[in-house]
């Protein structure tokens, strides 16, 4: 079986081309949660502990691409979309501690059939808005009946703190069309500050905890 990346030919119709483009990405955004959930097992069993609290995942909608495409140069096409626009699938996993992040970036590292094509730390640099999470594009085979297709999926990994600001972040950015009044920018910014300590706190808390489960175990 001889591995191709996606290309879909010009003369095929728009509705054939965008059903086999969700096709692909569909498969590759479900391998990638079989995969996270199963080694989230895997690491309750060992370590008695899930890092990962829960996944989303989503396709983003013809609109959406089309617009990104537009913001970039590009003409909204089948190829330039598959070429340019990386998160076209998208799964957020969510866990409880900034220490799961690193953590859980590993794990999707060392997945054999994974290639991790690019990351940005937004945890270790946050952006100037106060957003922090941690972004991977990684591809992933999906295995069609006649050809393997290379698909890139973004992965986004967040604390349920972080979730909840990049939320209200998100629907702020929809509602104002990115030009939201100054005062609600500046109110976003120190929310963040808090989130962020409060990440810090919560990690410290659970560190302590886990210490004195250990010194108990040792009586």
């Amino acid at each position: 079986m001889h591995q191709v990346e996606l290309r879909l030919g010009r003369d095929d119709s728009d509705v054939d081309s965008w059903t086999e483009v969700q096709l692909v990405y569909k498969a590759a955004l479900r391998q990638i949660q079989t995969k996270m959930e199963i080694l989230n097992d895997e690491f309750q069993h060992v370590h008695r502990y899930n890092p990962i609290e829960h996944i989303k995942a989503r396709m983003k909608t013809p609109e959406s691409i089309v617009k990104k495409l537009k913001r970039y140069g590009y003409a909204s096409t089948i190829d330039n979309m598959i070429e340019y626009v990386n998160d076209i699938a998208g799964i957020r996993i969510i866990c409880s501690f900034t220490s799961d992040i690193y953590r859980i970036a590993d794990m999707i590292a060392e997945q054999k059939d994974i290639q991790v094509v690019s990351v940005k730390d937004y945890i270790t640099y946050p952006k100037a808005s106060g957003y922090k999470s941690y972004h991977m594009i990684v591809t992933v085979p999906v295995y069609l009946s006649d050809r393997i297709v290379d698909t890139k999926v973004e992965v986004q990994i967040r604390t349920v703190a972080m979730d909840f600001w990049a939320s209200l972040e998100h629907k702020m950015h929809y509602k104002f069309e990115g030009d939201a009044p100054r005062h609600i920018k500046e109110e976003l910014v120190q929310c963040a500050k808090l989130v962020s300590d409060l990440d810090a706190r919560m990690l410290s808390l659970n560190e302590e905890i886990l210490g004195m489960s250990e010194e108990d175990g040792q009586h």
